[in-house]
């Protein structure tokens, strides 16, 4: 049986995964990589790291007994989105570390663009906001804080990429500079209509277009890493969204990772969010584009992170949950985790995080507990936007990413929804859609619709009979509190930048 193998390259580690033809999980191999620092608000990775640490764990996987005698078809990969990557095109060096999307070090340029007017012909037609999360503020931060860069840029001697851009150069030697549909679309220099790097973007944020790469369909052979075919790329968000197998008008998944993302299928159909939310291509198979909306929340897991690195009053990730069950409520504790800002539907790059409505009473449990609701109420805003936008009530969310293992998460995800939540039986649906769309490339799966065949549910959660009207309303108020608060709080002056929640 052929087997295809996925490059899931994330925001903390990376992975190889190497699927059979039913989609089932042979074998894996990951390596974690040095987050960086520099000042607050700032986000970094080695870009090298990034690709030995890529490299290390695909070689792993092909030396290994799983992958032996096997026919290896091809290689999909999925990445961490946004992270920018500038590097020298004749050497292949990053000549800066990457800028990672959690990075907000672009903050005030978005606001001067936002003043500029430019607002109404990014979102019209990017899908996006002008938000320090997207690669187009990135990039010219690069090149005019690397000495002489952006004389290099203007007479082609660099390129720009997202991390696919960047893995795929290093797995092909420097011969091909592409990157697909989903990933374009999550710079705010990509026009979501013509489906092409749009002119005026490019001169509104100073970006050279001799830096891009090719756009390509998300699955179709681009290249080859010792004779294995390069045949799929994606966006992390909408390889799980392919994965999840939501591949019809109206489906939706969120991904519990380090942040959350929620994103609904709409089809052909490009629907225009007027409730804080992001319109992005999906995919292109065959030629045919598949558009979703979505909702990015910054911190999720991370959340987890903080509570057991940072203030260490847990010593396991897993320990949040034991903590948590051993309450019935969080004792009215709030925690907004707006570490990085505040995404969908706030996008507010000045509002910083909070722990309110502590007493002398409350515990590191009711710290847990609001912890784990703070990441289900941030999805629920996103939820009730996405459904004013497309007029759909979802019924079921589907879910995957590392804290979805969490019972308990799960459970408070559809007590506050007051939705179905659905857990896949595959834990890695991000890796197997980097997978599935190389696999309908190179032939392992003829149509979509087997791989649909391949997921199935591990376990329903059902909402109790609570409506947690309490539990919202605290949260309503904390999160007013932080809006804006690098620069005065709530009313003052520059103010959120995002629509009212």
């Amino acid at each position: 049986m052929r087997s295809v193998l996925a490059l899931d390259q994330g925001t903390t580690s990376s992975r190889t995964i190497l699927f059979d033809g039913s989609g089932t999980p042979l074998a894996s191999a990951q390596r974690e990589f040095k987050q960086y620092y520099p000042r607050a608000g700032w986000v970094e990775h080695d870009a090298e790291e990034i690709w030995h640490s890529q490299l290390e764990t695909l070689e792993e996987v092909l030396a290994g007994p799983e992958a032996e005698g096997r026919g290896i078809a091809g290689m999909g990969i999925a990445n961490q989105r946004e992270t920018t990557v500038v590097w020298d095109a004749e050497s292949g060096e990053a000549i800066h570390n990457a800028i990672v999307w959690q990075d907000r070090r672009t903050a005030d340029r978005c606001a001067e663009h936002r003043e500029a007017g430019h607002e109404g012909v990014v979102r019209a037609r990017t899908g996006l906001r002008i938000d320090p999360y997207f690669s187009a503020t990135k990039v010219p931060w690069i090149l005019d804080h690397v000495p002489g860069a952006r004389e290099r840029a203007e007479a082609g001697q660099l390129r720009f990429g997202t991390v696919d851009s960047w893995l795929v150069w290093k797995l092909t030697g420097g011969a091909v500079h592409v990157t697909d549909v989903s990933n374009a679309s999550r710079t705010n220099l990509f026009n979501i209509h013509t489906l092409d790097w749009d002119e005026e973007l490019l001169e509104i944020f100073e970006v050279p277009r001799s830096l891009l790469p090719l756009v390509v369909d998300s699955s179709g052979t681009v290249g080859e890493w010792r004779g294995i075919p390069i045949a799929g790329l994606a966006g992390d968000q909408q390889a799980a969204l392919f994965g999840q197998a939501c591949l019809e008008p109206g489906m939706a998944k969120n991904t519990y990772g380090t942040g959350c993302f929620l994103l609904m299928n709409t089809g052909g159909e490009a629907v225009e969010s007027k409730n804080g939310l992001l319109t992005t291509v999906g995919w292109r198979v065959g030629g045919e584009v598949s558009y979703a909306l979505e909702g990015s929340v910054f911190i999720g897991g991370a959340l987890f992170q903080w509570l057991r690195d940072e203030l260490q009053i847990v010593e396991t990730a897993r320990e949040v949950d034991e903590q948590a069950a051993t309450v019935t409520d969080s004792g009215g504790c709030v925690v907004v985790p707006a570490f990085a800002g505040l995404g969908a539907p706030h996008w507010d790059p000045y509002a910083r995080g909070a722990l309110m409505g502590v007493t002398r009473g409350t515990s590191k449990a009711h710290v847990c507990r609001a912890s784990l609701e703070a990441v289900a109420l941030q999805s629920v805003e996103v939820l009730e936007s996405m459904e004013r936008d497309s007029g759909v009530k979802i019924r079921e969310l589907r879910v995957d990413g590392g804290a979805a293992n969490s019972d308990l998460l799960m459970q408070i995800q559809s007590d506050l929804l007051r939705r179905q939540v659905v857990r896949s039986t595959r834990a890695e649906t991000t890796a197997f859609g980097a997978a599935a769309l190389a696999g309908l490339a190179t032939g392992v799966w003829r149509e979509r619709k087997e791989i649909g065949g391949c997921w199935g549910v591990d376990r329903r959660f059902n909402p109790a009979e609570q409506e947690g009207e309490e539990v919202r309303a605290r949260w309503d108020r904390a999160v007013a509190c932080v809006r804006n608060w690098e620069h005065g709080g709530p009313g003052k002056s520059p103010g959120g930048v995002g629509e009212a929640s």
